[in-house]
């Protein structure tokens, strides 16, 4: 290779040649400017469909460190605190039941605060997280399906058990789609309307949203992979192949009401960078802020104790990272299975998308595919071969 840089490419068109995704679209900046970007593959070569101008995608929980950073904003307006107990806004949740495997259900002694919503701390649990007693009263009650609103999402969700006791074990959760909720009371506006007039306007962003104009549904990326998201941690065995993915149901593009907390936001690398930049340093492209520095530095630091790492998503493990109230956050480079450097942050989504805020190295980077449940782990090798070229 003529520069360490080609690897990036390189990178992402082996693992489109293996088959194993349909493309993988990159988009890096270094000092605030664009450094590496590039797409290779085709939206749907099953079918021969060339990737559009512009891609839009399903950033799935990418949309959580969008949703945290409105968080943020309420708190620095005194509107929010994150010592405030969740009941306070959603009754369900006073006084919730433990269910932990294996031991009967006990009355909860910590009240669950929206510290712990944004630390994923709550005990609140996942649908397709295996092996948790709560995630299987999720699934066999059908928390995600579709049709609900989030209001009503949130109040299945509060007549649940958790499955620790508050603040005391981290586990990745529909506690986003609990924050937003309480964001939509507190604003008495639904979400979608929250995140127009706080995020997506202010930053100047056309495709990133709820939904997807109709005259840019034509960009809108298919899906391969999983369409059941409760069953993301069951890989098919053998080399991965594309199968198509109708995930309309559960994530709509032409629903003007939709909007979730955990998921559901649509968007384009080149525009996800602008947010990745709002997201490390609280601004607009212009400059103005919409989170003061402080609020920024509080919103990336770990907040979770050695005793509760490494974190966990099912069977994947994160060595290194601590959870902050946005997203992951470096802490132990020394044990990590990435390169990165400390403080680096960010957060990645189940269709394969990632996010990379590294502020030591001045660097933001933004990855796309469209591939739900992938039993490779994507985001890692890109990210190793963004860092070997730095």
């Amino acid at each position: 290779m003529k520069n360490r840089s080609d690897l990036i490419a390189a990178t992402a068109q082996a693992h489109v040649d293996s088959g194993a995704f349909a493309s993988i679209e990159w988009n890096v900046h270094r000092d605030g400017a664009e450094w590496q970007r590039g797409a290779v593959g085709m939206a749907d070569p099953l079918n021969g469909v060339e990737l559009p101008e512009d891609p839009i995608y399903r950033i799935y929980s990418m949309t959580k460190p969008v949703v945290s950073a409105i968080a943020m904003m309420l708190i620095e307006e005194g509107r929010l605190h994150l010592a405030t107990p969740v009941s306070a806004y959603v009754k369900g949740f006073g006084g919730v039941e433990v269910l932990e495997k294996g031991q009967p259900p006990r009355r909860a002694r910590t009240a669950m605060t929206v510290a712990h919503l944004m630390t994923h701390t709550s005990g609140i649990s996942y649908g397709f997280l295996p092996d948790c007693p709560v995630a299987k009263l999720y699934r066999e009650a059908g928390v995600r399906r579709s049709g609900k609103t989030l209001a009503e999402m949130v109040e299945a969700i509060s007549t649940f058990p958790v499955a620790f006791e508050p603040g005391t074990q981290w586990r990745y959760s529909e506690a986003t789609d609990v924050l937003a909720r309480i964001i939509e009371i507190i604003e008495d506006k639904p979400l979608n309307q929250v995140m127009r007039e706080r995020v997506t306007s202010p930053l100047g962003l056309a495709d990133t949203g709820y939904m997807v104009r109709e005259e840019a549904r034509h960009r809108l990326m298919p899906m391969f992979g999983n369409a059941n998201i409760d069953q993301l941690m069951r890989v098919a065995p053998g080399p991965q192949q594309l199968t198509p993915a109708d995930v309309s149901d559960g994530y709509p593009a032409d629903d003007p009401n939709f909007g979730r907390g955990g998921y559901g936001l649509f968007s384009t690398a080149r525009e996800y960078m602008v947010v990745a930049k709002f997201l490390g340093s609280g601004l607009t492209p212009s400059g103005e802020p919409l989170l003061s520095r402080k609020a920024v530095e509080l919103m990336w630091r770990n907040r979770v104790p050695d005793a509760m790492r490494p974190l966990a998503i099912g069977l994947i493990q994160l060595p290194g990272y601590g959870f902050s109230l946005a997203g992951r956050v470096m802490v132990e480079p020394g044990v990590a299975n990435v390169f990165s450097s400390p403080g680096e942050c960010g957060w990645s989504g189940a269709a394969s998308t990632y996010l990379i805020i590294d502020p030591k190295e001045k660097l933001h980077a933004v990855f796309m595919a469209q591939y739900l449940g992938s039993k490779i782990r994507l985001a890692e090798v890109m990210q190793n071969a963004v860092y070997q070229a730095l």
